[in-house]
């Protein structure tokens, strides 16, 4: 059960960060209404916010997801793939040592990225990506083998249509998962029930179970018909902001 999130809202500059997709720039008033409408879903789903302050320094900031990896009595600060966020991370490291005793960094010449890592009930997928090297994700898999916890590699490097593993994998319990159809037939997911989206509603793959509810993309009706199937109750968000700078639902948070 997730009891707590930390979030940070897009700063004014928020069209200023990296984004590898043509979708034209994201309207800021716009994304501010969309976070805030996250932030009250993820209350909903019963998790008490750290509310960070905007960061103009970081154009990318909102997407915290990337900046750690949190598992149980144990948080791993990311080195993000692109240069332009790793001053995102010390302030991430001052914001969880309010709640975790046991820090630990993935360090030079390891990059990851927080949105490459994806949990299944004690075991997690990582992700091979433009942001996250061999080694980044050799150190983590470490880091998570010392607390009990086994791993597995999926390369994503050639899938253009995403940028993050969780952009086309996410876990929803019960040994299922939701992904797209280049992932579907992966090896790492072989003892996993899969849904695969549709093509045209590739970006749902990015959903995100938060205890007894799932946040799921609004305008994405098949996907939220068959997560409604599988017995989960979706809460469907806007997020168009957010997607024309390569984020998503899981990025705008770190949930523990």
């Amino acid at each position: 059960m997730f009891r707590n999130a930390i979030v940070r809202p897009p700063p004014p500059n928020f069209g200023d960060g990296l984004t590898t997709v043509d979708l034209g720039a994201p309207d800021h008033a716009l994304a501010l209404v969309q976070h805030e409408a996250y932030c009250a879903a993820l209350e909903r789903c019963g998790l008490a916010l750290t509310r960070l302050p905007a960061d103009p320094r970081h154009p990318d900031s909102s997407f915290v997801e990337d900046t750690a990896i949190l598992t149980d009595g144990r948080a791993i600060l990311a080195r993000p793939g692109a240069a332009s966020r790793r001053g995102e991370i010390a302030p991430m490291r001052e914001t969880l040592a309010t709640s975790y005793t046991r820090l630990e960094a993935i360090e030079d010449p390891g990059t990851l990225d927080g949105g490459d890592v994806c949990e299944a009930d004690g075991h997690v997928f990582i992700g091979l990506s433009h942001r996250t090297n061999e080694e980044g994700a050799r150190q983590l898999a470490a880091f998570l083998a010392r607390g009990g916890l086994t791993s597995a590699t999926i390369d994503i490097r050639a899938i253009h249509v995403i940028l993050h593993l969780k952009s086309g994998l996410a876990y929803v319990g019960q040994s299922r998962v939701v992904a797209i159809q280049a992932l579907t037939a992966h090896p790492a997911l072989e003892r996993y029930q899969v849904l695969t989206v549709d093509p045209d509603e590739d970006y749902a793959a990015n959903c995100v179970l938060v205890n007894d509810r799932i946040l799921v993309p609004s305008e994405h009706p098949r996907t939220l018909a068959a997560l409604e199937h599988l017995g989960l109750e979706p809460i469907a968000l806007d997020a168009s902001e957010f997607r024309k700078m390569d984020g998503g639902l899981s990025c705008l948070s770190l949930r523990f």
